[in-house]
C-alpha cells in the first residue's frame, strides 16, 4: 500500500467513524484499525488526532469555500444572491454528508473544546462570506444597514438546519428548498 494511499484511507475511516459516532467518542487505535494501518503511520501524517481533525477540515472545507466565493457575491439583487448560497450549501450537503454532519456536530461543541477550536475558524470564515453579502446588499437595501452579522447568522442556521433535516431525509435538498428558504427567509413567517 502506498504512501498517499495510507493517508486517504486515515482521512475516509476517520471522517466516516467522526460523522457516525462524534469526534470525541473515537480514539486513534479505532482510527488506525478501521484504516488497516498502525498508529505511527497516522501519527507520521497529522501529528496528533487533532492534526487528523485539521486536515480533514482543510480539505473538505476547501471545496465549499471555492464556491461560496462565487456564490456568495451581491450583483444587485438579495434573492438571486441567497439563491445561490442556499444552493451551493445543499449541493454541498449532498455531495458530502458526511462531512457536513460532521462539521454541524463540531460547530455545536462546547466552546472551550478542541473540535470547537479546531473548527471555529472555518464557521467564522462562512459567517464573514455572509456578512459581506449582507453589507454590500445594504448599499441598495438601507433598512438592512447595521443588521449584517444578524442577518448571516440567521441566515445561515435556516441552512443548517435544512441541510440537517435534508441529511436526515425529512427534506429534499432541491431547488424547490432553496427557493422557499430564500423566500421564507426574506418574508417571515407569515408568506
Amino acid at each position: 500500500m502506498g504512501m498517499s494511499e495510507n493517508r486517504e484511507l486515515i482521512l475516509e475511516s476517520a471522517l466516516r467513524l467522526f460523522a457516525e459516532r462524534g469526534y470525541d467518542a473515537v480514539g486513534v487505535q479505532e482510527i488506525a484499525e478501521a484504516a488497516g494501518v498502525q498508529k505511527p503511520t497516522l501519527y507520521h501524517y497529522f501529528g496528533s488526532k487533532t492534526g487528523l481533525l485539521h486536515t480533514l477540515l482543510e480539505e473538505n472545507f476547501a471545496p465549499l469555500f471555492a464556491e461560496l466565493e462565487k456564490s456568495a457575491v451581491y450583483h444587485h439583487d438579495v434573492k438571486n444572491a441567497l439563491e445561490a448560497v442556499a444552493a451551493t450549501y445543499f449541493r454541498f450537503a449532498r455531495q458530502q454528508p458526511r462531512f457536513y454532519r460532521l462539521q454541524l456536530s463540531l460547530w455545536f461543541a462546547a466552546p472551550d473544546s478542541e473540535p470547537f477550536q479546531a473548527v471555529a475558524p472555518f464557521n467564522q470564515r462562512q459567517q464573514t462570506l455572509l456578512e459581506a453579502l449582507f453589507t454590500a446588499a445594504a448599499l441598495d437595501h438601507g433598512n438592512m444597514q447595521d443588521r449584517q452579522r444578524a442577518y448571516a447568522a440567521t441566515f445561515l442556521g435556516m441552512i443548517n438546519t435544512y441541510a440537517a433535516i435534508g441529511l436526515n431525509h425529512q427534506v429534499e435538498l432541491d431547488q424547490t428548498l432553496v427557493m422557499k428558504s430564500v423566500h421564507q427567509f426574506m418574508h417571515g413567517i407569515f408568506s
